[in-house]
């Protein structure tokens, strides 16, 4: 037994988590329904990554700020909103010209099922949302932009503290910044014993979801699924690797690095669940510590390239179904609509369906198209989340390359 536990835990992750997925798939097909039983198992597994992703993501914050002066922390955080918007531009024009080649859709019909649309935040809804009015209930409902705008003031009052001129703030101020640090060796140190539980989780949710779902559903959205997959192969073949190639990085030891990273995501489809795997691949990648910390539980909340493809392919799909015409005004619309929805929205619950929505209701498209799509729910699910974390860390490789450049040009000044 002992041989046995010592083989599994020092077995390739990636691994036993692609076997984890392909005995689950197998599983879910050959029971169905009845694989729902193991459910429980998968939820588990969901419930400790996100247990210590609010945690991880409020203390790498806090830590990183503490690295950082004030005018370092406006440089990189202007950077990366603009890196967000060439890549989820990217996202959105890759899916809309697969989409537009291949036709997926055609001879499709509308579900029966009636889908209600969801309600688009107001700009000063997501602003109050942004500012919390209670420390505790942010992190308690999981209020994402709220938790990292709380990690950023007091990560610069305890930058304030540990540079102060008084003795007692400098003293204070370093204390909790030890405290903070501890927690945040803890809070790894779990992460290490959930990830050797995850295959087993893993097998569960792709057992259940496939035996709920079933081949018959994805087969009859075969076209769609395939477009959007096609679609995050060139993005990361041409969008990511010219980043990659930017950062003066090797493509191939960069994916190797950072495989966990975008396996986790893939299997768990959950981009906040993967932020602490993402941000220890990130370091093993080669990108500082600082940057990391502070750059990837930012693109967690705001990213979603992933989330724009898919829009992209939806909307050509939909228009398929439906049996209307799109003029070349309307496909720049949509390129430009999804990536300031999808960078906007990406922090808010069901960001995909609120963005999606959004954009059908902008151009008279019928909301059954949500329906429809939801039957690849769980397939497009996992390789766009993978997008979402893989393209984070080629984020914070650019920053730390630029930050490099910066840096060597102020030194031969």
């Amino acid at each position: 037994m002992k041989q046995i536990w010592s083989t599994y835990k020092n077995s390739s992750f990636l691994l036993k988590m692609t076997l984890a997925f392909l005995l689950g798939i197998l599983a879910g097909i050959i029971f169905g329904q009845d694989a729902q039983a193991i459910k429980p198992l998968g939820t588990i597994l969901i419930n400790l990554l996100n247990l210590i992703a609010i945690p991880v993501i409020f203390l790498t914050v806090v830590l990183a700020i503490n690295q950082m002066k004030p005018g370092y922390l406006g440089r990189v955080g202007g950077k990366l909103l603009v890196y967000y918007g060439v890549t989820t531009a990217a996202a959105v024009l890759i899916g809309v010209i697969l989409a537009l080649w291949i036709n997926p859709g055609q001879g499709l019909t509308l579900p029966s099922a009636k889908v209600e649309k969801p309600e688009t935040p107001a700009f000063s809804d997501i602003l109050l949302n942004i500012v919390p009015s209670n420390l505790f209930e942010s992190f308690s409902s999981g209020k994402l932009m709220g938790i990292l705008f709380l990690a950023i003031i007091i990560g610069l009052g305890l930058n304030t503290m540990r540079h102060s001129n008084e003795n007692k703030l400098r003293e204070s101020g370093t204390r909790l910044y030890q405290l903070f640090q501890a927690g945040n060796d803890l809070f790894f140190l779990l992460l290490k014993g959930i990830l050797l539980y995850a295959p087993i989780g893993i097998f569960a949710i792709s057992a259940s979801s496939f035996g709920n779902q079933g081949w018959e559903t994805f087969r009859s959205l075969l076209s769609f699924t395939a477009v959007f997959y096609l679609g995050v192969l060139l993005l990361w073949m041409l969008v990511y690797t010219s980043f990659i190639k930017f950062s003066k990085m090797g493509i191939r030891e960069f994916f190797r690095n950072t495989r966990e990273a975008y396996s986790t995501a893939f299997f768990t489809s959950s981009s906040i669940a993967s932020l602490p795997v993402a941000i220890e691949s990130a370091k093993k990648a080669g990108i500082s510590e600082r940057i990391a910390n502070f750059s990837l539980p930012i693109g967690a909340v705001f990213n979603s390239d992933g989330g724009a493809l898919r829009m992209g392919v939806s909307i050509v799909f939909a228009a398929n179904v439906t049996g209307l015409d799109l003029s070349t005004m309307d496909f720049l619309t949509i390129v430009l609509v999804g990536t300031l929805l999808s960078i906007g929205t990406a922090g808010i619950p069901a960001a995909g369906l609120v963005t999606l929505s959004a954009v059908l209701t902008m151009f008279n498209l019928p909301l059954e198209i949500v329906a429809l799509i939801a039957g690849v729910d769980v397939i497009i699910g996992m390789a766009g989340t993978a997008s979402n974390v893989i393209g984070d860390i080629v984020g914070a490789a650019v920053i730390n390359r630029s930050e490099k450049n910066d840096e060597s040009i102020r030194t031969e000044h």
